[in-house]
């Protein structure tokens, strides 16, 4: 977008999301000082927050003033000790993280997971094995397959004569020719910017879902020829994150794969709260609306304590200035001046080793005060 007006909805959620969420608006001011923007940025209830305010987890206010915004910059949602006490439809992960993905057709999630030579220790790979440097996108379809396919139920089902009835769940793996061409453009695209290396993953041996998924990658392929394509099962992409994760550049994947998969290379990179993830929709002119969140949870048990980590929450907003706004420059001074300050030593309890000589350990606010300073 070419306007320096920017509106954002500002929905920090449960849990360590206000905390984080504080943290990333301080940067963000910074970076409207030093950049001459102007953000009008408001906040608004999401989650336990929104059923304790209006009575729903995604409450109308919240949902329009999201249509009402350029993007939405989220924090976390869902409080496993309160979760059970409301019916499945009606929890936060369900009524408003999913609801959000769809109403705003957020179906491309970009997952960047790189680990800063200064925190090789928080790796739970050798340094061998870490190579040169990690550095993985994973690019992750997101409004289809498993986890929107209908029918999705739980029903009573007769357990054979004279012996009552049993329970079956039935979850239900969708996919269609436009819905993965659309993602495996978004991760191409993505490999022509970076090493133009893609590796597919899927389950082509076993899944239905699988063969069609690898079948139009590998058409798409065509109209990419700088780019290297492969193909890899999703059980041996595990394998292979842990063995060798050097090997990869971008990884695309299905909707339950890629949850799984970058989860699990979010370990790389020593800490969920150094991920940051962004979800975008489609294209229209000059604008992409994206939903932008840090890959962490609400972790409720350091909640209050200004023990979280906001790295996460903080280089969200990078990836937000890049894709919703376009600007490059804004973008990658917050990745700078987080960059600096992990190379100065300041830690969070997550990524502090007492083995580091010039290592600080911090809470979150003094986390986000460096780095506010530092852009």
């Amino acid at each position: 977008m070419s306007s320096k007006n920017l509106k954002i909805a500002a929905l920090a959620g449960d849990g360590i999301g206000p905390e984080v969420m504080r943290e990333a608006i301080k940067v963000l001011r910074a970076v409207e000082k030093k950049f001459s923007l102007t953000v009008n940025l408001t906040e608004a209830p999401v989650g336990w927050a929104g059923i304790d305010a209006a009575g729903k987890a995604l409450p109308d206010a919240t949902l329009k003033l999201c249509k009402e915004s350029d993007c939405i910059l989220f924090g976390s949602v869902g409080l496993p000790d309160r979760d059970p006490s409301i019916p499945k439809e009606e929890r936060p992960e369900r009524a408003a993280l999913l609801r959000l993905r769809k109403e705003f057709g957020l179906f491309a999630n970009l997952r960047p997971v790189k680990l800063p030579k200064e925190l090789s220790h928080a790796c739970p790979l050798s340094k061998e094995r870490q190579g040169d440097g990690i550095d993985i996108l994973v690019v992750r379809e997101l409004t289809g397959g498993m986890y929107f396919g209908q029918p999705k139920k739980t029903e009573e089902i007769s357990a054979g004569a004279g012996k009552g009835t049993i329970q079956r769940a039935i979850d239900t793996m969708v996919y269609t020719t436009p819905e993965i061409e659309r993602i495996a453009h978004v991760a191409f695209r993505t490999a022509r910017l970076r090493r133009k290396k893609l590796t597919s993953i899927d389950k082509a041996n076993v899944l239905e879902n699988g063969i069609l998924w690898r079948e139009v990658v590998t058409k798409v392929s065509k109209e990419y020829p700088d780019v290297t394509l492969e193909h890899m099962f999703v059980d041996n992409g595990a394998m292979q994150l842990m063995l060798r994760p050097t090997q990869f550049d971008v990884m695309l994947c299905e909707n339950m794969f890629g949850d799984i998969l970058s989860d699990e290379a979010a370990a790389l990179a020593g800490s969920l709260g150094m991920l940051p993830s962004a979800s975008l929709g489609a294209q229209s002119g000059d604008r992409v609306y994206g939903f932008y969140e840090p890959a962490g949870g609400t972790a409720p048990d350091i909640a209050g304590k200004n023990l979280a980590n906001p790295i996460a929450q903080i280089l969200s907003v990078a990836l937000m200035l890049r894709h919703s706004f376009g600007f490059n420059d804004a973008a990658n001074a917050v990745e700078a001046a987080v960059g600096k300050v992990i190379a100065s030593g300041l830690r969070t309890g997550d990524i502090f080793s007492a083995s580091e000589t010039n290592a600080r350990k911090v809470g979150t606010t003094e986390m986000g005060d460096a780095i506010a300073a530092a852009i």
